[in-house]
């Protein structure tokens, strides 16, 4: 009897059959992995924090989608959390293109030596650098994060991959000059391209929702 392949193990929380912005450029499926070691107040998805949730979706599903997309779907797009959290990512990525799909991964970079072993599977990777290392513990919440994820830009880079760099400005944390502090700081390390994305308030906490309300009407 063969035994379940080691992706079966994996903590997917959602799967969307298909996209055409989570991976630019291509039409990918994306897994949606439970798990993360951050507390960024603007969370849309803040269920998917908790390491301990049992995932939703199993690795049969995911695989029979990708089954049914053969010829329609580029490739398929690892989010989470933080899908390098997950030891069974990369047999996951192996399987993915074994299949014959290309492989995207976001990730905050919070794993580096996880990241450093999978960047040779991967095509493109969304990289989300939170802010400067002097203000990013105030963004996630908790301590220490900065150093890893830096260390994972610049393996990233390091490894030639097709990479996006990604900040989301919370906004109760960050202004415009910290923005452009941290563009500049990228830039010298040699990022291309540096996507700045909007707080959305939709899934944050009541509590994230009435401060951003609080600053956007001008009352904080």
């Amino acid at each position: 009897m063969r035994s379940a392949p080691r992706a079966a193990q994996l903590q997917s929380a959602g799967l969307v059959g298909y996209s055409t912005c989570i991976w630019p450029g291509k039409l990918a499926a994306t897994v949606f992995l439970q798990g993360c070691p951050w507390q960024c107040a603007y969370c849309h998805n803040p269920t998917l924090i908790d390491p301990r949730t049992p995932g939703k979706i199993s690795w049969t599903e995911v695989e029979a989608l990708l089954e049914r997309r053969r010829g329609l779907l580029d490739g398929i797009v690892f989010s989470g959390g933080e899908p390098t959290r997950q030891l069974a990512l990369i047999d996951a990525i192996r399987r993915v293109r074994s299949a014959g799909y290309g492989v995207g991964l976001h990730t905050g970079g919070a794993y580096p030596a996880r990241l450093a072993a999978i960047l040779p599977l991967v095509d493109w990777v969304g990289l989300d650098i939170k802010a400067m290392p002097d203000q990013f513990d105030a963004i996630t919440r908790t301590r220490g994060g900065a150093l890893p994820s830096f260390r994972s830009l610049d393996l990233v880079l390091e490894a030639g991959v097709e990479v996006q760099v990604r900040t989301t400005v919370d906004p109760t944390v960050m202004r415009e000059d910290d923005v452009a502090r941290l563009t500049a700081h990228l830039t010298e390390r040699g990022v291309r391209e540096h996507v700045i994305q909007t707080v959305r308030a939709e899934g944050t906490t009541d509590e994230y929702q009435e401060a951003l309300a609080r600053l956007r009407s001008g009352a904080a």
